[in-house]
């Protein structure tokens, strides 16, 4: 048997004026994936647990099986496993991302505006200069910058406060940063580096040099998303089946390689519109006839357009993830069935909803689709994949790890 996990990230939306009163989901021609709908089981399930976040890490997490309000120990840790850092029991990581914030002429940090959470989407080799440049400045015994891919790095201090307040900097997108600052046990450590690095990277010769060709500077750190080290029950000795992780964020290669999940890194996998999906696609298939039963492809790209407000790019990459995912992988599944038998399951949903109008993160439940090969469901012609649909069936699972469990054996 295998089973192909599709996570289209923030792919869920509210109904949009500009596409005709649809959402995204509804709005793209994803004609592979509708096709499908009509031999599934379509529903709706919660992915975030109630007073929890509604962030791509409980809710992947949840998704994968687990139930995030006993293993969920905070974003940044599952990047730090993901980035090698050995953690001890005592450390604190911290999101560290690179941003572009703005501070009128003659003002201080706490009067600038967030224009950029991402800082353009820097490259890594960029990035790796500018967090060295922290790194040489705030690191000591206890405290120490490393740095991740494209805007995402991470901060591990020693015994470091897990009760500060922060917010995340894509919530505050064209915003001051006035009241979104951190507050709590020693946030004025944290506030101080803040500040600092803005003096450190803004006049940095990365910056300069990007302001010279039209770019946003990465000139602030911004530290959220706090915790400690993970751990997860191992795939492999839970379900007695070999897995992969495709994807192109540290966040979900950490949440795999603590459940013991293989992880294949795609060139030219980006986790933006732009990224490889064609060779995510390859790499599935690849992973399926190299032995693995289950493969979970995360798709980055629907949430980011979501948080940048960008309609056309979200309907852009559910399509694409119709196109050039689903189809040629549920292709081969289908050639594989007949050549050898082997049945398989495939589900395919988001893991929390990212609005265009608000462009963050909702704790709304999600549409799923879930198909079984050896028992097809019979559904009306007329099924198709979208939030409204689903919802109208009347299905719907309570919690991720109980629809995992219909996925799995």
């Amino acid at each position: 048997m295998k089973y192909l996990l599709i996570l289209g990230d923030g792919m869920a939306d509210h109904k949009i004026p500009a596409l005709d009163n649809k959402t995204p989901l509804a709005f793209a021609k994803k004609d592979d994936i509708d096709a499908l709908s009509s031999q599934s089981v379509l529903g709706m399930v919660k992915t975030i647990p109630d007073g929890m976040e509604p962030g791509s890490g409980p809710a992947n997490m949840a998704v994968m099986g687990y139930a995030p309000e006993k293993f969920y120990t905070g974003r940044s840790p599952l990047e730090a496993v993901s980035l090698g850092i050995n953690m001890t029991k005592d450390d604190t990581a911290y999101r560290t991302n690179l941003v572009t914030i703005d501070i009128p002429e003659g003002k201080n940090y706490e009067d600038a505006t967030m224009v950029d959470y991402s800082s353009g989407e820097i490259s890594t080799a960029e990035a790796t200069e500018l967090i060295k440049a922290v790194e040489d400045e705030f690191g000591k015994d206890g405290i120490h910058f490393f740095p991740g891919r494209s805007y995402r790095h991470c901060l591990i201090w020693d015994k470091g406060p897990l009760d500060i307040v922060f917010t995340p900097p894509h919530d505050i997108t064209g915003k001051p940063v006035m009241g979104h600052l951190p507050t709590g046990d020693r946030s004025d450590i944290i506030l101080d580096m803040m500040k600092r690095s803005y003096e450190i990277l803004n006049n940095h010769p990365i910056n300069i040099e990007r302001s010279k060709r039209g770019l946003n500077k990465a000139n602030s750190i911004w530290l959220w998303g706090q915790g400690t080290k993970p751990k997860t029950p191992d795939f492999t000795e839970e379900y007695g089946m070999h897995g992969t992780m495709i994807s192109a964020v540290d966040l979900l290669f950490g949440l795999a390689r603590c459940s013991g999940l293989d992880v294949v890194e795609v060139e030219g996998a980006t986790g933006t519109k732009e990224t490889n999906f064609t060779g995510k696609a390859e790499a599935a298939i690849n992973a399926f006839k190299n032995g693995s039963d289950y493969v979970y492809i995360h798709l980055e790209a629907p949430d980011e357009c979501g948080h940048q407000g960008d309609i056309e790019g979200k309907v852009f990459s559910i399509e694409q993830i119709n196109d050039k995912i689903f189809a040629p992988v549920f292709d081969y599944l289908c050639e594989n069935k007949e050549i050898n038998g082997e049945d398989f399951h495939v589900m395919i949903l988001p893991d929390h909803p990212t609005p265009i109008e608000t462009r963050t993160h909702a704790s709304e439940e999600v549409p799923f689709l879930l198909f079984k090969s050896e028992d097809p469901e019979e559904q009306s012609e007329n099924s198709i994949y979208t939030e409204e649909f689903c919802m109208n069936t009347g299905i719907r699972f309570k919690t991720a790890p109980d629809l995992f469990k219909a996925f799995m054996p």
